[in-house]
Parts: structure tokens; C-alpha cells; sequence
């Protein structure tokens, strides 16, 4: 049985923490075409999803920063999100909308996901993670790297948040 979306957004956390079973090339395709589906500025659609399962490749993608990435290291699959900023005036939007896309799409196959801020983060080295990724991924220097989405089965449960603790303060009606 499918779960409905409430149900779906109401249970998703992020998860660090993978079992080591690959995620089934079938249950990839899904994430990817979810990916393509997902909505942009006037469907110019300026993201490209690099699809990484190589454990090499996945460790080297964990120690692109200091802080937050490395459980990239132990999720068996692992998609960069990547953008032409000349195709689009909003692509960092848009790949924020992709990114959603594929944790939900994964949340609904039965995975657990993080997301891995890239765009504008340092590496710890003097330089620039997404530099470090364009560099592991072979990603072309007209290319902006946005984020990573480490997805695997969990190793670990968190229970979604409960609607006591969403802070309904943040909601202005008919103006601020």
C-alpha cells in the first residue's frame, strides 16, 4: 500500500546512517525519473544528476567538507545534483525542487536520505567542495555543483516529527 503524501512528509527524517545492501537498479531508475519530473523555471530544466555507487568515489565525495558529509561515505548510493547557470536564472531553485524530489521519491521506495549542502560550502582545505567534487566526478567547469543525496536502506529509525513541535508562529495570515 502506497503511503499518501501527508503520511509520506510526516514520517521522512534525514538518516546517516545506512545498511551496506545497494539500492536495486530498478529502485534507481524511479529516483532518477522522479528527478527529471521534478518542476523548473519555465521547464528549462538546468540540473544534471550524476548517479555514483562506486565506494571509492563515495568516500572521496565524503571528505569534500569537514562538516555534514561523511555519511556519503556509507550510503551505497549517492546523486549530485549539478546545474548550468546559463540555462537558467533560478537553477539553484530549481535544484533545491530536484533535490526534494529524489528524498521523497526515496522516503516512498522504502530508503532514507540526506542531503549534503555543496553550492558555497568550504572544503577545509583552503578551497571549495564543489571544486573537489567537480574534480572526483569529472563534472565540466561550466557546471555548478548544488548538492549530494546520500540514499540507502536505514540502519538507523527516526521517527518523523511529531505536529506539536512544528512552529506554527512561522505562519502569518493575510500578511506578516
Amino acid at each position: 500500500m502506497k503511503a499518501s503524501f501527508m503520511e509520506l512528509i510526516r514520517q521522512r527524517r534525514s538518516v546517516r546512517a545506512f545498511e551496506a545492501r545497494p539500492v536495486e537498479k530498478k529502485t534507481q531508475e524511479l529516483i532518477v525519473e522522479a528527478a527529471l519530473r521534478s518542476p523548473s523555471s519555465r521547464s528549462l530544466n538546468p540540473w544534471q544528476f550524476v548517479v555514483v555507487q562506486d565506494e571509492k568515489k563515495r568516500e572521496a565525495l565524503a571528505g569534500v567538507k569537514p562538516h555534514g558529509g561523511g555519511f556519503l561515505a556509507k550510503a551505497p548510493l549517492a546523486i549530485a545534483i549539478v546545474a548550468d547557470p546559463e540555462r537558467c536564472d533560478v537553477w539553484v531553485e530549481d535544484t533545491a525542487i530536484a533535490a526534494t524530489y529524489i528524498q521523497l521519491a526515496a522516503e516512498s521506495l522504502g530508503l532514507k536520505s540526506c542531503w549534503c549542502q555543496i553550492r558555497l560550502r568550504e572544503d577545509g582545505k583552503g578551497g571549495m567542495a564543489a571544486d573537489r567534487v567537480r574534480e572526483i566526478l569529472s563534472i565540466p567547469d561550466d557546471l555548478e555543483v548544488a548538492s549530494i543525496i546520500g540514499i540507502g536502506y536505514p540502519a538507523e529509525e527516526k521517527p518523523g516529527h511529531l505536529q506539536s513541535e512544528l512552529d506554527y508562529g512561522k505562519v502569518h495570515d493575510e500578511g506578516f
